[in-house]
C-alpha cells in the first residue's frame, strides 16, 4: 500500500501516526500480571504516569491484572483502540497484526525481536510481518523496538528502565533508531534537565520509518526542535521532504548519524562513484536542506538545547564574556577554527566598556570581566549587554566558573540580560551547581558544560540559521529550475563522447569544440577545421579514462602531428586492451583555463540523483576536496558549494593567477544538476573532468557519462 494511502488511514478523523503517538486507548497482548517482567512495565508505567486513556491487558491467561480487566484477544474489547502493543514470541506477531486489523486497531508498537536483525531466517519472518500489516491495514513501529514516550499526554509506552524515572515535558522531540543507544541520550537529556516531550525508538523499521515519526513529532506546536540518532536511512524521499518541512516550520533537526567511513562506497567508473560514499552525500544534504549534524550524542544535545532556547542570529559574529582570560583565548581560536567570526568591538562599545570593567580586565574581544563581578554584578549585566548592542556581534558566550555561592544572583543577572536584548546569548558554566542549570534552563537559557562545546554548539545555531536564510530565499530559484528529459533513447552503458556531448550541450553545458574522427584524414580534416593546434583522444567505450591507457596527445600543431599521434592512439590503444572496441579519436579545440575543476553526477541508492563539484584532474580522488548536494541546485546553491571547498582560495587567484569566474562555474554546476535530475534513474553516473576554469568562463574538456536501462 502506498505511503500517502496509509499516512491516510485514521481512527476516527485521526491519522495513524497521531493515533500511534497520542492514543486515546491502548491494548496490551502478551500483557503479564508480573509488573516486573518486559512486558509488564508497560502496564505499570502507564498507571504510574497518569496516562488518561483507557488501558486493555490481552492475555488469555489472566481475568485481570491488578485492577485492570484482561481480555483473551483484540476481538472481545469493549471498545474501540488506537494503539496495540505487541510483546510476544516472533513466530505469533504476524498473527497478532491480523487480529489487530480484524478489530479495527490502526496502529502497533512491536517490541519483540528475532526479525531482520538476526539473518535470512529472520528476514523472511520480518516479510510475511510486513504482509500482514499492510493486508489488515495497520501501521507498524518496529519490530524490534523498545516503544515510545509522548510526555504531553503521559503516554509511556515503553518497557525501557528509563521509563522508571522521571519523563518530563520539553520541547525536544528526540527519535533515535538504536534502542539502547536512544535511551542512554534520553538519560542524558534528563540529568541536563532537557525535557523530551516525545522518545520514539523505530527499531528495524519495517513499516514505519524514522522520517514519518520525526515529521508528526515536529508538527507538534509544543515541539520546537527535533533530534536524531540514525544508523542508515530506507526513506531518502522521506528524510528530504521532512527537511524541508521542518525548514518552513523552523524547526530545527538535528542529527547523529553513525558511519562516516567511505567503506559503504561502492565501486564506480567515474570518479564522482568513487568519491560519493553514504556520509559524504549525507553531509551535502544537511546542509542543502538545513539538517544540523551532531558528531555524538553529546554534542547533539548541546546542538538541541542552543536551538531550542536561542532566537536565530543574523550573522556569524561571536562576541566572549568571561572571567578569565584563557577561556577566552580557547573559545577565541576554536570559532577561528569553525571559520565563524570574532570581531574586534567598535570603538563605541570599548568605550562603553572601560568605566564598567576593572583596568586589568580587557575590552576587545573576548571581553574579561575578571572576577571583580562577584562584588559589583552590574559589571556583568552591563557588559554583556554592550557587547551585544555592538553591531558586528549576533551571538554572545558568558564563560564562568563554579559560583556555588553565588548561584541566585548569577541567574537574576542572566534573567535581566535576556529581558534587555533581543540577540541570542548563551551561559557556558564549567562545573556548575545543579541548581543554576536548572533555574537558567527553567527560564529558557542555553547553558552549556565548557569552552569548545559552547562553540561548537553556536556554530551550529549561526549554521542553522544561515541554511534557513538561504532556503527561504532561494525559493523562487529552486522552483524556476528548468528540467527537461535527455532524449537517451535505447543508449545505455558509457555512452560515447559525442552521443554524451549531444546531450550535454542540449542541456546547456558548454565543451571545447570537438568532433569524432574514425581515420587520420578525418582527424587532419576536423583539426583544421577547429584551428591549431588540437588534442586527440582515443575513443572507445572500453577504454573509460584515458589518460590512464596512454590515450590523450595534447598541443597538435599540425597535419603531421595529428597524424603521428592516430597513429600512437591506435596502436596504444590495442596494447593496453588486446580487445577493446576502438570508435576512432575525439579531435578537441585545445583549451585554456587557470585551474581544473571536477562536477559529476551520481545516483545515490538513498537520495537518487546527487551532484559533486570539487577541484579536479588527476589529484582528485588523493585530494578529496569536493561537495555534494541532491541533484538540481540553483547556481545561488552551486556558489555555496564552491565556499565548502578547503581549497576555495585557489579559485580566487595565487601567486598572480587571475580569479576564476565564479558565476560561470555555478552556472554550470547547476546546469548539470538539472541534467542529472532530469535523467533520473537512466543515468547512472557522469563525470566532467576536467573543467577548465578562467577569468572568463569554465569550459569541460573530457566528459564520462554511464547509462543504465
Amino acid at each position: 500500500m502506498p505511503t500517502q494511502e496509509r499516512n491516510a488511514q485514521t481512527s476516527g478523523q485521526r491519522s495513524a501516526l497521531q493515533a500511534l503517538l497520542a492514543p486515546r486507548a491502548i491494548a496490551m497482548l502478551g500483557a503479564s500480571a508480573d509488573l516486573g517482567k518486559l512486558n509488564g512495565r508497560v502496564l505499570r508505567y502507564l498507571c504510574d504516569k497518569g496516562y488518561a486513556g483507557r488501558i486493555f491487558p490481552i492475555n488469555p491467561k489472566y481475568g485481570a491484572i491488578g485492577k485492570l480487566l484482561c481480555y483473551a484477544d483484540p476481538a472481545s474489547l469493549p471498545e474501540a483502540v488506537d494503539l496495540a502493543i505487541i510483546a510476544l514470541p516472533a513466530a505469533q506477531v504476524a498473527d497478532a497484526i491480523r487480529a489487530c486489523g480484524r478489530a479495527h486497531i490502526p496502529t502497533a508498537v512491536v517490541f519483540s525481536s528475532g526479525f531482520s536483525e538476526t539473518g535470512a531466517a529472520g528476514r523472511a519472518l520480518e516479510t510475511e510481518l510486513l504482509r500482514a500489516a499492510r493486508e489488515a491495514g495497520v501501521r507498524m513501529l518496529g519490530p524490534n523496538n523498545l516503544g515510545l514516550i509522548n510526555a504531553f499526554e503521559h503516554v509511556v509506552a515503553t518497557f525501557s528502565q528509563y521509563a522508571g524515572g522521571e519523563t518530563p515535558a520539553g520541547p525536544i522531540g528526540f527519535v533515535t533508531q538504536s534502542g539502547a543507544f536512544g535511551t542512554a541520550i534520553a538519560a542524558l537529556a534528563r540529568r541536563r534537565g532537557l525535557g523530551l516531550g516525545y522518545f520514539v525508538n523505530t527499531g528495524n523499521e519495517a513499516d514505519i520509518t524514522f522520517a514519518e515519526v520525526m515529521a508528526e513529532v515536529i508538527a507538534d506546536e509544543r515541539i520546537r526542535v527535533g533530534a536524531g540518532y540514525i544508523e542508515g536511512f530506507k526513506d531518502g524521499p522521506g528524510v528530504l521532504a521532512l527537511a524541508e518541512a521542518a525548514l518552513a516550520m523552523g524547526k530545527p533537526l538535528v542529527l547523529t548519524k553513525v558511519g562516516r567511513s567511505d567503506a559503504g562506497a561502492r565501486a564506480a567508473a567515474s570518479h564522482t562513484g568513487s568519491l560519493a560514499g553514504t556520509d559524504a552525500v549525507f553531509d551535502g544534504i544537511t546542509r542543502q536542506y538545513g539538517l544540523v549534524r551532531a558528531r555524538n550524542e553529546e554534542h547533539m544535545l548541546d546542538l538541541a538545547e542552543v536551538l531550542a532556547y536561542c532566537a536565530l542570529p543574523a550573522g556569524t559574529g561571536v562576541g566572549m564574556i568571561t572571567q578569565s582570560g584563557g577561556a577566552g583565548v580557547l573559545m577565541a581560536d576554536r570559532a577561528e577554527e569553525l571559520g565563524l567570526s570574532v570581531p574586534t568591538l567598535s570603538e563605541a562599545t570599548q568605550a562603553r566598556l572601560r568605566p564598567v570593567i576593572p583596568g586589568f580586565g580587557a575590552t576587545g574581544n573576548p571581553v574579561d570581566v575578571t572576577a571583580q563581578f562577584l562584588a559589583k554584578p552590574a559589571i556583568l549585566r552591563e557588559s554583556v549587554i554592550a557587547v551585544l548592542d555592538d553591531p558586528g556581534v549576533h551571538i554572545a558566550i558568558v564563560w564562568l566558573q563554579l559560583m556555588e555561592t553565588a548561584v541566585n544572583m548569577l541567574v537574576g543577572i542572566f534573567e535581566q540580560i535576556k529581558a534587555q536584548t533581543n540577540k541570542p546569548f548563551v551561559v557556558c558554566w564549567v562545573a556548575a551547581p545543579e541548581t543554576a542549570l536548572l533555574a537558567l534552563r527553567a527560564r529558557g537559557i542555553a547553558v552549556l558544560r565548557g569552552a569548545e562545546p559552547a562553540i561548537d554548539a553556536v556554530a551550529g545555531l549561526i549554521r542553522y540559521a544561515e541554511a534557513r536564510r538561504n532556503w527561504l530565499a532561494n525559493a523562487e530559484r529552486r522552483a524556476a529550475l528548468q528540467l527537461a528529459a535527455p532524449a537517451f533513447g535505447a543508449m545505455r552503458g558509457p555512452a560515447g563522447s559525442a552521443e554524451g556531448a549531444r546531450l550535454l550541450e542540449q542541456a546547456g553545458v558548454q565543451l571545447a569544440p570537438h568532433a569524432l574522427a574514425a581515420s587520420a584524414d578525418a582527424a587532419v580534416t576536423a583539426a583544421e577545421r577547429l584551428g591549431y593546434p588540437v588534442a586527440l583522444k582515443i575513443e572507445s567505450p572500453d577504454i573509460l579514462h584515458k589518460t590512464e591507457a596512454g590515450g590523450v596527445r595534447l598541443g597538435l600543431a599540425d597535419a603531421a602531428a595529428v597524424r603521428s599521434a592516430y597513429a600512437a592512439l591506435m596502436a596504444g590503444a590495442r596494447t593496453y586492451k588486446t580487445n577493446a572496441r576502438i570508435d576512432g579519436v575525439l579531435v578537441q579545440a585545445m583549451a585554456a583555463g587557470e585551474v581544473e575543476f571536477v562536477i559529476g553526477l551520481q545516483r545515490d541508492p538513498v537520495f537518487g540523483i546527487v551532484v559533486m563539484a570539487g577541484l579536479g584532474g588527476v589529484l582528485i580522488e588523493v585530494l578529496k576536496d569536493v561537495a555534494f548536494r541532491k541533484a538540481p541546485v540553483s547556481a545561488a546553491e552551486a556558489l555555496r558549494m564552491l565556499d565548502e571547498l578547503r581549497g576555495r582560495a585557489v579559485l580566487d587567484g595565487q601567486r598572480g593567477k587571475p580569479p576564476v569566474h565564479r558565476g560561470r562555474l555555478a552556472q554550470m554546476i547547476s546546469a548539470v544538476s538539472c541534467f542529472g535530475a532530469a535523467a533520473g534513474d537512466r543515468l547512472r553516473e557522469l563525470d566532467l573532468n576536467p573543467v577548465l576554469l578562467s577569468r572568463e568562463d569554465a569550459v569541460a574538456v573530457d566528459w564520462l557519462m554511464v547509462l543504465d536501462d
